[in-house]
């Protein structure tokens, strides 16, 4: 599906039939590859600038061709098709192009940052100032990388706390499904911030001369390192989490091992007294009328004694 969208004079966004100047040009999935090679061909854009952004293993990256500029950024998106252990999370790639006189958007995913352009929930939005367009896509984008951050990280308390009463493994594999969305962060992120700064050391974006772009660009990398170290720090805690647990779990299973061996030390002694008095031979109380409650009474005393052994070694 390809969208052409102009903002109004009342400050909304209007979608229209045709390409017009300095318009947004959407590029959503469904779409056929006829469509991609019909745009390219329309706007004189390299057809590679629009396939590559297709690929969900693309790297954020940037391209200049001419008078067209590609930049790849890669966002987080929901999981939609999660199953068994994967990923809450994972990232893929969206690609922005920029024309002498549009501006295209390109992902094979629905993006949650372009739908809030879609639905205009961002201040000061003009699709007809590209530069400003670019780095409020890159703002989203690190607030969306924050807002999964946090939600992740208490899905992670919540299932910490589970595991306190629980050993099964639900939980186990929620965390592991967490730590893999926290990957795939961390590397974006890494990726986005390259990628940023990069564009700013060459004026990529042409807005050197631009204060007040130039101070955005600048906050933008800011928090982008900010959500970098934020996923790095969640992804040690969840480590050592894990760890932790499989300790827990180990020491558990020492010491029910242990409890199960006292126990059967302790009711061994009775065993073994009883398969003594059980053979024909010559024991002690043979003739006697008690014996059989002199054998109990000393097989508890013995079980007894062990048993206050092992307790003040504080075996149990």
């Amino acid at each position: 599906m390809i969208q052409y969208l102009i903002k109004t004079s009342e400050g909304k966004i209007r979608m229209v039939d045709e390409p017009r100047p300095s318009c947004w040009i959407n590029i959503t999935s469904p779409f056929t590859q006829e469509e991609l090679t019909q745009l390219a061909t329309a706007h004189e854009i390299p057809l590679d600038f629009l396939t590559d952004s297709l690929d969900i293993d693309e790297r954020s990256r940037y391209e200049r061709e001419d008078h067209i500029r590609l930049i790849v950024l890669n966002t987080p998106i929901l999981n939609e098709s999660k199953t068994g252990n994967e990923a809450f999370y994972i990232t893929v790639p969206i690609g922005i192009i920029l024309t002498p006189e549009h501006i295209i958007t390109i992902t094979s995913y629905e993006s949650p940052v372009l739908q809030l352009f879609l639905e205009n929930k961002v201040k000061n939005f003009n699709p007809s100032n590209h530069q400003k367009f670019v780095l409020q896509i890159f703002e989203q984008t690190v607030y969306r990388y924050l807002t999964c951050l946090k939600r992740l990280n208490l899905k992670r308390n919540v299932i910490e706390r589970e595991l306190y009463d629980s050993s099964r493994n639900r939980e186990l594999k929620q965390l592991l499904s967490i730590e893999k969305s926290l990957v795939y962060f961390v590397n974006s992120l890494s990726t986005n911030e390259l990628l940023k700064m990069k564009m700013k050391r060459t004026n990529f974006l042409n807005i050197r001369d631009d204060e007040d772009l130039t101070d955005l660009f600048e906050d933008i990398i800011i928090d982008n390192s900010q959500a970098l170290e934020m996923a790095n720090i969640y992804t040690n805690i969840l480590n050592g989490t894990m760890e932790a647990y499989a300790s827990i779990i180990s020491n558990n299973l020492n010491i029910v091992i242990q409890q199960l061996t006292l126990i059967t030390i302790i009711l061994m002694v009775p065993t073994l007294v009883a398969s003594l008095f059980g053979m024909n031979v010559i024991v002690p109380f043979n003739d006697s009328e008690n014996a059989f409650i002199y054998l109990i009474v000393f097989s508890l005393a013995v079980s007894l004694l062990i048993a206050w052994f092992f307790k003040r070694k504080r075996l149990f």
